[in-house]
């Protein structure tokens, strides 16, 4: 049974591959996962605030105007609450490349055009066999309009394509006007694939404190069908990889985000609930209902559920609302 896939000209050995987290900081954590069966991973993010920390004024600049709204109050953390610097990171991306057997891949998560991403090349020369550009932009500037937004995309891309030859991703949001369009300029300006989706960590309020307070949820395998969805649309119009990010926890999730028409897909809150070891499990699941199936490799249903194979793509989205609204009503007899 045949689970091996490309992704971005990776190849892999199947479609499991651990994301940016903690479980992808240090090399034993790592090799773990190789164990566990990874197929690659994604380090845990360089962020553009740990590279230009070292201007004198980094902190008053991140600290100034955040009581300004209520989405970004303590958004971005203090300069000193990173574990490591540039330098460390660096060093410890040539430390895991030289300890593991799969592909890794490096993260840098920044949201304005500027120095941080020189560290795309210092990334390359330390062995990165790709980067993810996390862009983790949220506009709060009431004059900045939607296509400004997205050219701030596609001038990061566009500059960290033009220096280095190994393959890069960009891991984006879903709320923008028109995912297909901004698909297609990011196609334009070479990106190797799409990750889909960046999962925003909304703020909540303290009622007691009177005062924003963070937290982090673990997904869900609901959580599957923004990225299904929207992969699903995509697939077979633009010419990337894609990689499907937020909610696989089992190989029924893994198997309809690979009909929908992914390349990989990738894990962090399952692994976070319940460890490593989940990643043989899902293989393994995978490889019964293939065999049940009468599956010989995961290329044979690749995309096949995806808007291109159907009959009547422009009217399917439409069709699904209404659909879904009347079937609802019906069973719920209202």
């Amino acid at each position: 049974m045949r689970l091996n896939t490309n992704y971005m000209g990776l190849e892999l050995k199947n479609p499991l591959v651990p994301s940016a987290s903690p479980l992808t900081e240090r090399l034993d954590k790592i090799k773990i996962l190789e164990d566990n069966g990874a197929s690659a991973v994604v380090l845990f993010s360089l962020f553009e605030e740990q590279i230009e920390r070292e201007d004198s004024n980094i902190e008053f600049h991140m600290d100034y105007g955040t009581e300004s709204y209520a989405e970004s109050l303590s958004y971005f953390p203090k300069a000193h609450e990173f574990s490591t610097g540039p330098g460390e990171y660096i060093e410890n991306v040539a430390r895991i490349k030289a300890g593991v057997d799969i592909p890794v891949i490096a993260s840098l998560n920044g949201a304005t055009p500027g120095g941080w991403m020189e560290y795309a090349k210092l990334l390359e020369s330390a062995g990165a066999d790709g980067i993810e550009l996390n862009i983790h932009y949220l506009p709060v500037d009431f004059n900045e309009t939607s296509a400004h937004v997205e050219k701030r995309y596609t001038d990061i891309v566009s500059w960290v394509k033009a220096n280095v030859s190994i393959p890069v991703a960009v891991k984006i949001g879903s709320r923008f006007s028109s995912l297909p369009a901004l698909a297609k300029s990011l196609e334009a300006v070479g990106a190797d694939a799409l990750v889909m989706f960046n999962r925003f960590y909304h703020p909540d309020i303290d009622l007691e404190k009177l005062e924003i307070k963070r937290q982090i949820q673990l997904s869900h395998s609901r959580d599957i069908r923004l990225p299904m969805r929207w992969i699903s649309i995509l697939r077979g119009n633009i010419n990337m990889s894609f990689a499907a990010s937020g909610g696989v926890h089992t190989a029924n999730d893994v198997l309809k985000l690979v009909m929908a028409g992914a390349d990989v897909t990738m894990l962090t809150s399952a692994l976070m609930a319940h460890g490593p070891e989940l990643i043989g499990t899902i293989a393994k699941d995978l490889i019964q209902w293939m065999d049940d199936n009468e599956y010989k490799s995961l290329s044979q249903m690749k995309g096949s559920m995806s808007l291109i194979h159907s009959p009547s793509p422009s009217t399917v989205v439409r069709d699904n609302y209404m659909r879904t609204l009347l079937e609802f009503q019906a069973t719920n007899k209202f």
